[in-house]
């Protein structure tokens, strides 16, 4: 009779086991012990008493936060923002991953790329410097610009509806370069006998993209959306923070759920009403991964992450 079983694959197996299991206690010291602090987003908090000492006061953390009209005007931010970046990114890399796949030589090619990488190791605490000398009132470049063609100078921190299109613009232009990797490696394994049978057929450059790379690469964006997906309701407190920065007049068009967190705890220290939004994005991300991944199962299955 065979034997099956945790424990005799812990017998058979001890030296993989052993080479895995400091992995598997970083990531349950460091992902799975502070969950115990989700309780906070049910408990009135008192500093003197602690996390598990604060007596509960059910879901009145979220009442205040949905009541003070900050939950759904972040929520609806959060959302578009990650929308907006999740097209214009996922885009420009397909199409920057084909444009280079279709360049000829291997020198321009390897430095067209490496050139188009490069804003990814560009800190955003640097992107925000670059945006406050480009945007800045009384110093920055637009304005001068304006001012040396005779125009008024234009005080864009003062402009909240254009913020959406600056943020997605140097989104794009950071993260563009990492995301076609992935493509290029996709487009690269695919068989050139493809391309080779096309010409052959006497297809053109496009027709060679829109029938061969396309459809080849589609199991790719599919795949690489559904990993966007699930992260809908992240901002990149990073990029929020270092572009916008504490300008109150665009808190109402840039105010993400995670710098409205941070920012909580910062100005009023109440650890229960920025738990309880943690906590509620989380779940709304979880649920959408699977509302989300269902749908394209449905349709696709061989396309669904599980």
């Amino acid at each position: 009779m065979k034997k099956t079983g945790f424990l005799h694959e812990l017998k058979k197996n001890k030296a993989l086991f052993l080479m895995v299991a400091p992995a598997v206690l970083l990531v349950f010291v460091m992902s799975y012990l502070p969950m115990s602090g989700l309780i906070l987003a049910f408990k009135d908090y008192k500093f003197n008493l602690g996390v598990f000492g604060s007596p509960w006061n059910g879901l009145e953390n979220f009442r205040f936060l949905f009541q003070s009209g900050k939950g759904w005007l972040i929520t609806r931010n959060t959302i578009f923002y990650n929308l907006l970046n999740l097209v214009t990114s996922q885009f420009l890399a397909v199409f920057v991953a084909i444009l280079i796949s279709e360049m000829a030589g291997k020198v321009y090619k390897k430095v067209t790329q490496s050139v188009i990488f490069l804003p990814y190791f560009i800190s955003w605490v640097i992107v925000g410097t670059f945006v406050f000398n480009i945007f800045n009132f009384e110093t920055g470049v637009l304005n001068n610009v304006v001012k040396f063609f005779g125009g008024e100078p234009v005080n864009v921190y003062s402009m909240p509806g254009v913020w959406p299109w600056i943020i997605c613009i140097f989104n794009s232009w950071k993260w563009v370069g990492y995301n076609s990797i992935i493509y290029i490696a996709a487009i690269t394994s695919i068989d050139a006998e493809c391309y080779e049978a096309a010409d052959i057929d006497g297809a053109n450059v496009f027709q060679k993209i829109w029938y061969i790379t396309m459809p080849s690469i589609k199991p790719t964006i599919i795949t690489m959306l559904l990993l966007q997906v699930g992260r809908i309701l992240r901002g990149d407190f990073e990029m929020f923070y270092q572009i916008v920065g504490n300008n109150g007049q665009l808190f109402d068009r840039t105010d993400v759920i995670d710098t409205y967190v941070f920012r909580s705890l910062l100005q009023n220290s109440n650890f229960g009403m920025t738990a309880a939004a943690s906590f509620y994005q989380s779940v709304l991300c979880f649920v959408i991964i699977i509302v989300v991944n269902a749908i394209v199962k449905k349709v696709e299955e061989d396309y669904a992450l599980f």
